[in-house]
């Protein structure tokens, strides 16, 4: 199938929203990218030197202080890293979604309500980690680099390794893969880098929403669906995620401490109750 011309972004909007419900991520829309043998070659080697790099660089960068000078720079380092990588490892697309018209248009408003309501998910998912002791002390780990230095710093951060990670992952590695294996092995690519942090929670978020995105690349054969949705996951969870488990643990500073056998009160000791 051939793709549209360009229209403007309203147009684009319009005709998205008035396709609701859209298309699920099972349905593959009919637009192959076709490479020669050699590209691939040359693909595989550049994602396979990348993708170590830049697995050591994300479990070195959030094993430093949170708000520190090394932190700013090791991240600012990933993202470069994970969007040069993607862009120098061949040519890369921006995907098309399928209306229940059979019209081809760039995905715009369903990844973007797809990240809300994956932070909705996460969202609920927080409050039952909150009072999981592994979970929740993984988490706050991950929410101190959060709560140190600059909110805009911060967040500015965040979205340009998340763009970044879409362009390497969803992109450059994902165009790179056979496309039988490409879902699966793409996100385990995923799963395995964020494992080099060593955190639970990190991991089991690549899992889920790694899962999301790849199944979103599938669908609309480029990136522009899973880069919007990972964005709006992302800023959602920076801005409204934090103050939540600040919260709790506020409370839990300020209850008061259950003594269930002796009170020890101006050093003097007695019996509960006696």
């Amino acid at each position: 199938m051939t793709p549209p011309r360009s229209t403007t972004w309203w147009q684009r909007a319009r005709e998205e929203f008035g396709s609701w419900p859209p298309t699920p991520t099972s349905h593959v829309v009919p637009v192959e990218h076709v490479e020669c043998p050699a590209i691939i070659v040359r693909r595989r080697r550049v994602v396979a030197g990348v993708w170590l790099l830049g697995t050591g660089l994300l479990g070195t960068s959030l094993s430093t202080r949170p708000g520190s000078t090394q932190f700013y720079g090791l991240t600012a380092a990933l993202a470069v890293t994970w969007t040069a990588g993607g862009l120098l490892s061949g040519p890369l697309h921006l995907g098309w979604t399928q209306s229940h018209y059979q019209r081809l248009h760039r995905p715009i408003g369903t990844p973007v309500a797809t990240g809300v309501a994956a932070f909705t998910f996460f969202y609920g998912c927080s409050l039952v980690a909150r009072k999981v002791s592994v979970l929740d002390r993984a988490i706050g780990n991950v929410l101190a680099f959060t709560g140190e230095g600059s909110t805009p710093i911060i967040l500015a951060t965040t979205l340009a390794n998340g763009l970044g990670e879409e362009v390497f992952f969803r992109g450059a590695l994902y165009a790179a893969l056979d496309p039988d294996r490409a879902v699966v092995v793409s996100t385990a690519a995923y799963i395995l880098a964020t494992a080099s942090t060593r955190n639970p929670a990190l991991v089991l978020a690549a899992a889920l929403m790694g899962t999301l995105f790849s199944l979103q690349r599938r669908a609309s054969g480029g990136l522009q669906a899973p880069a919007l949705t990972h964005l709006t996951w992302s800023t959602l969870m920076v801005c409204c995620l934090p103050p939540l488990f600040r919260r709790a643990h506020r409370a839990t500073r300020s209850a008061p401490r259950c003594v269930l056998g002796r009170v020890q009160s101006a050093g003097v000791t007695t019996t509960k109750g006696a």
